[in-house]
Order: structure tokens, then C-alpha cells, then sequence
């Protein structure tokens, strides 16, 4: 049986997923607008990875005999203006996500919660991998974005994405 502190944040964090990848999905659709299809191709992968994610957590919540009441996704609230700012949305996002998995693990280890504790160490090293790209897309755009050729094949680059179901192995 789980903490019920461990608990809560782990059906909130089953919601933040679930919100990150909506997210995602407005990101997806902002670069679609833009006509920079690699761009939303990369951003709707996005959104599949961080919907397999909230599902993980549910999975795992459940599989230890608890509920999993889902709450309303809020809206995105990123302002988009700029082709530049849905990256750096991502970035920071990816740092707040990264804060509450290191929250979670934390309230696990308190508690010595080993078991928990070791289902979270693959997000934290997600989360590692989840930082480090977001921030390289936001050098690459810093360095080449403004150049016409140059955006065009970072966005031909983007496009080659492909989805690839999560494998905590």
C-alpha cells in the first residue's frame, strides 16, 4: 500500500503528464499554422511520450491498490508569438516537470518508500533526456532560426521524428 502524501502527488503528477502533453499538442499545432510541419511533427511525438508517461504513472498508482480520480486538463497558457517561443516554453516546462519528479522521489525517500523510489528512477533519467533536448532545440534555433535555409533544415530535420513507445528496460 502507498503513502497517501505519495499518492496524491502521484495521481497529480498522472494529471500534469496528461497536461503536458495537451501542451505539447498546442505547440504541435502553432508550428502547423507557421507551415513548419517538422516542427508539429516533432511536438505531436511530443505529446504521444508524455500521454504514455501519465499513463505509466496510472498504471503503477493502480497496480499498488489505488484510485486514480482524473481531473480536468487546463487549458495551455504559453503565449505564442514568436517561432522561437514554444521551445523555450518546452524548456521551461521540462524544468518544472523535472521539479515534480524530484518532489515525488523526495516525499518516496522520506518515506522509505523504496518501491516507488525505483519506479521513479527512470523518469529521472527521462527527465534528464527530456531537459537536454528541449535546450539543444532552443541553441539550434538560437544559432540557425533566423536564416531561412537554415530553418528549413533544421525543420526537415525535426521531421524525421518518429514515435517510439516508452521502454523502461
Amino acid at each position: 500500500m502507498l503513502n497517501k502524501k505519495v499518492t496524491e502527488l502521484l495521481v497529480d503528477q498522472v494529471n500534469k503528464e496528461f497536461y503536458s502533453a495537451y501542451l505539447y499538442l498546442s505547440f504541435a499545432n502553432f508550428y502547423e499554422e507557421e507551415g513548419l510541419d517538422g516542427f508539429a511533427n516533432w511536438y505531436r511525438i511530443q505529446a504521444m511520450e508524455e500521454r504514455d508517461h501519465a499513463i505509466e504513472f496510472m498504471e503503477y498508482i493502480q497496480d499498488n491498490g489505488e484510485s486514480v480520480p482524473l481531473e480536468a486538463i487546463a487549458k495551455p497558457d504559453a503565449k505564442l508569438e514568436d517561432l522561437i517561443d514554444p521551445l523555450k516554453e518546452a524548456y521551461e516546462h521540462e524544468q518544472y516537470v523535472t521539479r515534480l519528479i524530484n518532489g515525488i522521489y523526495d516525499e518516496a525517500y522520506n518515506v522509505k518508500d523504496y518501491r516507488t523510489m525505483q519506479f521513479l528512477d527512470w523518469f529521472v533519467m527521462e527527465q534528464c533526456e527530456e531537459e537536454k533536448t528541449a535546450g539543444d532545440l532552443v541553441k539550434k534555433f538560437e544559432m540557425f532560426g533566423t536564416d531561412a535555409n537554415n530553418l528549413y533544415a533544421l525543420n526537415e530535420e525535426l521531421k524525421t521524428r518518429t514515435y517510439t513507445a516508452p521502454s523502461k528496460n
